[in-house]
């Protein structure tokens, strides 16, 4: 496998750290009764292509506009649906709530316009099943070929567009107002299921969110060598991450190697992994600990959940592998960047076996 190593200055283009799937430990880390994270996918920009800096400016957009949005219905359906010769109704005991991971090392602050609100890179739902204690995770991969809705540096409405999903959050504000336009989105893609709240955290929060359990240890699966941060981790060894090495190892990827997000996240899925394990280890059970965690980077983080009341509720929910979801499709190379496209018929059997039950 070959290692990720600091560009020559001819690649100095080329190579970026994208936002990666790690609020998603954020999660995670709240959700302590979480044992294994399972595998995902998720493609970030193709070989060459330039980070935009979450300005929409650079964004691939099909302009193809259409009508102005009209407010969505509050669930996909309402009632008992038949579907492939079964009968099901939406199960009213669970919650959705959307993670996203900012493109931004800064803490969370205004943004200048509504044009540079910053991207959603990682992107998940989490679903809360109240009844049996559950829980199910479902990926959304970041360049999903969605309408999204369009707005000028001052705010006032255009159009919407065929666009990747994670640049919704650009035209916003980079707090609330990109959080829930985003939110909106995601909802109209998985047929306008109920989404009962948001979190979103800038990806600088991850040295501290790392160091607040005393670093994770990894075996390494890949080169990451970074020597302007004094990053220097080779393939095989087994690493007590610090906060820089964790940032490099969770972030940085070759843009000019194809599809080399899938290394990316394999690392990530680790870490995750790891993480969990290594904070049950340190808090014993502590919720207090849990919250400690968040308090390091609550700088990073727009939310409109209630910590205190997500910890206290979902502690000891059951979650496994066959409890994380994928969001199906295939990526294909545009113009430019790379575009995923949704597989319309297995998304629905991917909402009726997560939101539906049987009658």
């Amino acid at each position: 496998m070959r290692g990720l190593r600091e560009p020559s200055p001819k690649l100095n283009n080329a190579l970026y750290f994208l936002a990666g799937v790690l609020t998603v430990v954020l999660v995670f880390v709240i959700v302590v009764g979480v044992q294994t994270m399972a595998q995902g996918t998720r493609q970030d920009y193709a070989a060459g292509a330039p980070e935009t800096d979450g300005q929409g400016q650079d964004a691939p957009m099909q302009t193809t506009p259409v009508e102005e949005p009209e407010e969505a219905p509050e669930k996909w359906q309402e009632g008992v649906i038949e579907y492939k010769g079964g009968q099901y109704r939406y199960n009213s005991n669970i919650r959705s709530y959307l993670i996203m991971g900012i493109d931004k090392d800064e803490p969370v602050s205004e943004a200048p316009d509504f044009v540079s609100g910053g991207q959603s890179d990682a992107m998940f739902l989490l679903v809360v099943d109240s009844a049996n204690e559950k829980l199910s995770v479902i990926s959304i991969n970041r360049n999903t070929m969605t309408d999204i809705e369009m707005y000028d540096e001052s705010g006032n409405f255009i159009s919407e567009v065929q666009a990747q999903i994670c640049l919704q959050h650009a035209f916003g504000d980079g707090r609330k107002l990109s959080c829930s336009r985003t939110t909106d989105v995601v909802a109209k893609l998985f047929g306008n299921i109920p989404i009962s709240g948001y979190v979103a955290m800038n990806m600088g929060g991850i040295p501290m969110m790392n160091d607040a359990v005393g670093g994770v240890e990894v075996t390494v699966l890949q080169d990451v060598i970074y020597p302007n941060k004094g990053v220097d981790l080779r393939e095989g060894e087994i690493v007590n991450l610090g906060g820089e090495e964790a940032y490099c190892y969770l972030r940085g990827r070759d843009v000019t190697e194809y599809d080399s997000a899938s290394d990316r996240l394999r690392r990530e899925e680790q870490y995750i992994v790891n993480y969990m394990a290594k904070l049950k280890a340190v808090a014993g059970g502590n919720s207090a600990m849990v919250v400690g965690v968040y308090n390091s980077v609550s700088d990073y983080l727009v939310t409109s959940v209630d910590f205190t009341d997500l910890v206290t509720e979902l502690m000891d929910y059951d979650f496994s592998e066959d409890q994380m979801y994928t969001v199906p499709g295939e990526t294909v190379m545009g113009d430019r960047y790379e575009e995923y496209y949704v597989d319309e018929d297995a998304l629905l059997n991917l909402i009726m076996e997560v939101f539906y039950v049987p009658v």
